[in-house]
C-alpha cells in the first residue's frame, strides 16, 4: 500500500479533486470517490452500531466486517489493486446462514424499528444499498471486480438479519420481537377470510 497519511490537512482537494491510490487525480463528484465515500460512510454507521449493547459474536463479526470494509475502500481507491478476499464473502454467507437459522420464519413485513441496536443496523443496511448502487454505476464506467458489488450486497442481508437478532436480544436475557407493518390491505384480507 502507498505512503500512510502524515499530513491531514494538504489543501490538495480545494480544486475538486481527490488523489486515488495511484496517484491520479479525479473530480470528487466522479463515480469512484462517490463509492469510496459510501462505503466510508457505512463503516462508520457500523462503527456507532458497536457502541450498543450486542451479542458477543454479533459484535466480533461487526469488527471484521469495519476490517473487510476498510479493505473494499482501499480496493476502490486503488484502480487495479485487489484487497477484499474470497473469504471475506464466504464469512457473510456463514453469519447469514447461521443467524437466519436462529430466528423464526419472516411472515410479515417489518419496520425499521425497535431497539436502538436495530434501528442503527437497519441504517447500516440502507447505506450498504447506497454504497452497492454506486459501485454498480462505477462498474459500469470503469472495469472492476464483482467482489466488492457482492459483498455489499451480501452485507445488506446480512445486516437486515441483524436488525432481527438485535431486536430480540436483550442483555437480561428476556426475548424481544420486531415492530410489524400494519397493512391495511393485509388486515382486510384477513377478517374477509
Amino acid at each position: 500500500m502507498g505512503k500512510r497519511l502524515t499530513q491531514i490537512a494538504t489543501r490538495t482537494g480545494d480544486d475538486g479533486t481527490t488523489g486515488l491510490g495511484d496517484n491520479t487525480r479525479v473530480s470528487k463528484a466522479s463515480a469512484r470517490p462517490q463509492a469510496m465515500g459510501d462505503v466510508d460512510e457505512l463503516n462508520s454507521h457500523i462503527g456507532l452500531l458497536l457502541c450498543e449493547a450486542l451479542p458477543p459474536a454479533v459484535r466480533e463479526l461487526l469488527i471484521d466486517i469495519q476490517h473487510q470494509l476498510f479493505n473494499l475502500g482501499g480496493e476502490l481507491a486503488m484502480p487495479g489493486f485487489e484487497l477484499l478476499k474470497d473469504e471475506a464473502l464466504a464469512q457473510l454467507d456463514a453469519a447469514l446462514a447461521q443467524h437466519n437459522a436462529a430466528l423464526p420464519r419472516l411472515e410479515e413485513f417489518i419496520l425499521p424499528a425497535g431497539t436502538r441496536a436495530a434501528c442503527q443496523a437497519h441504517v447500516c443496511r440502507t447505506v450498504a444499498r447506497r454504497a452497492e448502487r454506486a459501485v454498480v454505476a462505477l462498474g459500469q464506467q470503469e472495469p472492476l471486480r464483482a467482489a466488492p458489488r457482492q459483498y455489499l450486497n451480501r452485507l445488506s442481508d446480512l445486516l437486515f438479519v441483524l436488525s432481527r437478532v438485535l431486536n430480540r436480544y436483550r442483555p437480561d436475557g428476556s426475548v424481544g420481537d420486531e415492530v410489524y407493518w400494519k397493512s391495511e390491505r393485509l388486515a382486510r384480507a384477513s377478517t374477509e377470510g
